[in-house]
C-alpha cells in the first residue's frame, strides 16, 4: 500500500510539473469523447426520423364505384393474409364522398360538377401499412393479377421512400465526417499523451536514475505513467459526461417539438448510460495506456 501511495503521488507530481500539457491532453479527450457522442445523438435522431416518415408511407387502393362488397372483401382479406401488412384501413363510399367535398370545398366548379352527376361517382378506398417500405412493392405487384382489374381502379404509392433515402444519405455522410473527426482527435491525443510521458521522462531522468540505483523496480517506475492514464481517463470521462448531460437536457425540448415526442434522447441515455459509460472508459483508457507504454519503451532505457 506503501508504495501505490508513492505511486500516486508521483503521477500527480508529474502531472502538475507538466500541467500545461495534461491539460492539453485532457482536453484533447474531451473532444473526442464529445465527437463519439455526436455521433451518437444523430444516430439517434435519424432512426427517429427514418420511423416518423416510415409511419407516413402507405398505399392506397381504390376500388371501382361498380365494385360489390363480396370482390372488395374478398381482397381486403388477401391483402391482409400478408404478413408484411401490418394495418389495413378501409373507407366506404360515403365516407371517400364525404372526404372528397371536404379536400374541395373550396373549389365550386368541382362541388357544382359533382352536385349534377346525382350519384356518389367514387368507390371505395383501401389504405394498406405494411413495415417497411420496400415492402409495398409486394403488395401492388400481388394486386396487379386480371382477376382485380375491373375491382381495383388504381393504386397510389406515396413516393416518400425518397425522403427516407434522403435522411440515409446525410446522415451517413454526417457519420462518415464524425468517424474522421474521432480519429483525428485520437490521433491528436496519442501524440500528445505520448510527448507528455516522454517530457515527464526526460525531466525526471536524474530522478529515475536513483531510483533503478536504489533497486526501484521497473513497474515502479513506470507505475506513476499509468496512474497519469487513468487519471486523464478518468477526467476526461467525467467532463465529458457533464457536458453530455446539459447538452442532451438543452436540446430535448427542441427535438420533441420536431418529432412529436418526449424523452427521445433522455430516454436513450438513461437505459444505455452504464454500457456507454463502461464502453467510453475503456476506449480512452486503451487509448491513454498503449501510448503510455509505448513512449516508456522508448524513453525510459534507465
Amino acid at each position: 500500500m506503501l508504495s501505490l501511495f508513492r505511486i500516486i503521488k508521483s503521477a500527480i507530481q508529474d502531472m502538475f510539473r507538466n500541467l500545461g500539457l495534461s491539460a492539453m491532453t485532457v482536453l484533447i479527450l474531451v473532444l473526442m469523447l464529445l465527437s463519439i457522442n455526436t455521433l451518437i445523438i444523430i444516430n439517434i435522431l435519424t432512426a427517429e426520423a427514418t420511423r416518423a416518415i416510415k409511419d407516413q408511407i402507405d398505399v392506397s387502393v381504390y376500388f371501382s364505384y361498380d365494385a360489390t362488397d363480396k370482390e372488395i372483401g374478398e381482397i381486403k382479406a388477401y391483402v391482409e393474409s400478408f404478413p408484411e401488412v401490418v394495418d389495413v384501413e378501409f373507407f366506404e363510399k360515403e365516407k371517400v364522398l364525404e372526404k372528397f367535398k371536404e379536400q374541395h370545398k373550396g373549389d365550386k366548379d368541382v362541388l357544382d360538377a359533382l352536385s349534377e352527376l346525382g350519384e356518389n361517382p367514387l368507390g371505395a378506398t383501401m389504405v394498406i401499412r405494411t413495415r417497411e417500405p420496400n415492402d409495398f412493392n409486394k403488395i401492388i405487384t400481388a394486386l396487379n393479377v386480371p382477376e382485380y382489374e375491373n375491382v381495383i381502379e388504381a393504386k397510389s404509392f406515396g413516393d416518400t421512400e425518397i425522403a427516407i433515402e434522403r435522411v440515409h444519405t446525410i446522415t451517413t455522410n454526417v457519420e462518415r465526417f464524425g468517424y474522421a473527426l474521432s480519429a483525428l482527435f485520437a490521433i491528436i491525443a496519442f501524440l500528445i499523451i505520448f510527448n507528455t510521458i516522454r517530457v515527464a521522462i526526460y525531466t525526471q531522468r536524474v530522478e529515475i536514475s536513483i531510483k533503478k540505483l536504489v533497486g526501484a523496480t521497473d513497474w515502479f517506475v513506470r507505475g506513476p505513467y499509468i496512474i497519469e492514464s487513468l487519471i486523464f481517463t478518468c477526467l476526461s470521462i467525467v467532463i465529458s459526461g457533464c457536458i453530455v448531460y446539459c447538452s442532451v437536457r438543452f436540446l430535448e425540448p427542441y427535438v420533441a417539438v420536431v418529432f412529436q415526442k418526449s424523452g427521445i434522447l433522455t430516454n436513450y441515455y438513461f437505459s444505455n448510460k452504464i454500457v456507454l459509460l463502461i464502453a467510453q472508459f475503456i476506449a480512452v483508457l486503451a487509448l491513454t495506456v498503449i501510448s503510455s507504454l509505448l513512449a516508456m519503451r522508448r524513453y525510459l532505457r534507465v
